[in-house]
């Protein structure tokens, strides 16, 4: 599962051009200040190659290096596992991989995913607390052995299907910490279950290994993680006092987002820490980023495909949308925002610098008029096969894509680049 202390490897570019899921494809270094993304989206626009016009995806690996800089100085004693549900693209797990990360998986398609960039199923804990029968079967036959669980039939499930795996008991956290996506209301076991799930684990021969909670997919309250390690510590105490020897995982879940967020989680999370487990001698510390590390890295071009005037509003449709990557829009709740780049109809300026801006709605492509990207959006005139990027584009976007209408999500290509100059060095 790993030490108290995590040691992030010392990355250079061989190593990042290396790394499982990006080796043999072409990462573009470029500067780490915006000019530098900006400079290689106009790059991508203007090949010949994109006569098509489709969107597309730039994932910035220097993004996500930095990104783990900061999870090890911020939270040293806790390792991460990358939740692949945020954003399961090949490149970025293979980075993750070779960056140390261990995988929180939920199903066996995302088992399969990581284990076919050559990670050890050691790495991988299978956090979703209910699972088909036939996903259990398959994870005892690859060797995942850690799992969470928050019912009796559950536990009834890994007994009879798979009795080696370890078990992480799931409780819900006494706070939602104002999530953005709550996860409460469907699993976590209630503080008066806690003692009958144990009971049940120990009735059917299984070995109880830890503690799992999760406040909730990007939290803003992050107070709400002190409540909950406070509560996990009371479930080792009953664990304890039920007969399983000295639990050995705390895993403190996911909910974070990079940036100030995440310093003022990453402070209440060591606070709590040092109250409630200040001998944490042998516990190994786990949680399950996924935005964290996902949602920055990525930015999103899509191509201005029509154009509605009408008085002083603008109206444009794009070729990506809520059935597509902007379903975040819905099911993650984001709030989305994009700069222009007129690289058809303003060359010689193609960021609109000092251009009139006008209230304007952007569109999706599909013909449902639910898909609607923006509203009262200020926008420079702009005109059709001029662009749209979309930063922040990594979490929960392209992962949950659909086909609808034709429109295949699964189809937008990624390309990659680097902006960490320290692995240039």
């Amino acid at each position: 599962m790993g030490s108290e202390a995590q040691s992030n490897p010392i990355m250079s570019l061989e190593a990042i051009l290396g790394s499982p899921g990006v080796r043999g494809k072409k990462v573009t270094p470029i500067d780490e200040d915006n000019n530098g993304l900006i400079n290689f989206l106009q790059t991508i626009i203007n090949d010949a190659q994109l006569d098509s016009k489709e969107p597309f995806y730039v994932l910035d690996l220097g993004v996500v290096t930095n990104l783990m800089d900061q999870w090890t100085r911020s939270l040293p004693t806790v390792r991460p596992f990358y939740a692949v549900k945020c954003n399961p693209d090949q490149a970025l797990l293979g980075v993750m991989a070779a960056l140390g990360s261990g995988f929180d998986c939920a199903s066996r398609a995302e088992i399969e995913t990581v284990l076919g960039l050559g990670v050890s199923p050691d790495r991988i804990i299978f956090a979703n607390p209910c699972k088909p029968e036939s996903h259990i079967k398959y994870a005892a036959t690859v060797g995942v052995n850690l799992t969470t669980f928050d019912s009796k039939d559950e536990v009834e499930k890994i007994r009879k299907w798979h009795p080696k795996c370890e078990l992480l008991i799931r409780i819900k956290a006494p706070d939602d910490g104002g999530a953005r996506c709550p996860l409460g209301p469907k699993y976590g076991a209630l503080p008066d279950e806690v003692e009958p799930l144990l009971r049940a684990a120990q009735a059917a021969g299984l070995t109880v290994r830890g503690v799992s909670f999760h406040i909730g997919s990007g939290s803003t309250q992050s107070a709400a993680y002190r409540g909950a390690i406070e509560a996990a510590k009371i479930v080792f105490e009953t664990a304890a006092r039920v007969g399983f020897q000295q639990l050995k995982v705390l895993n403190i879940g996911g909910g974070f987002t990079s940036g100030e967020p995440f310093e003022e989680a990453a402070s209440n999370v060591r606070a709590a820490l040092r109250t409630h487990f200040p001998n944490s001698q042998g516990l190994s510390i786990i949680a399950e980023p996924g935005r964290f590390f996902g949602e920055t890295a990525f930015t999103l071009a899509a191509n201005v495909i029509g154009k509605r005037v009408r008085g002083d509003l603008r109206e444009y449709w794009i070729n990506d949308g809520i059935y597509g990557s902007m379903n975040c829009l819905l099911y993650d709740h984001a709030t989305l925002t994009c700069v222009p780049l007129a690289c058809s109809s303003k060359r010689a300026n193609p960021t609109c610098e000092g251009e009139i801006t006008y209230e304007s709605t952007v569109f999706g492509p599909t013909c449902d008029a639910l898909d609607t990207v923006l509203t009262g959006y200020r926008l420079p005139e702009l005109e059709v096969n001029d662009w749209l990027l979309f930063t922040k584009m990594g979490a929960y976007t392209v992962a949950a894509g659909s086909n609808f209408n034709g429109f295949n999500t699964s189809a937008i290509l990624t390309y990659l680049a680097c902006s960490d100059s320290s692995l240039y060095k």
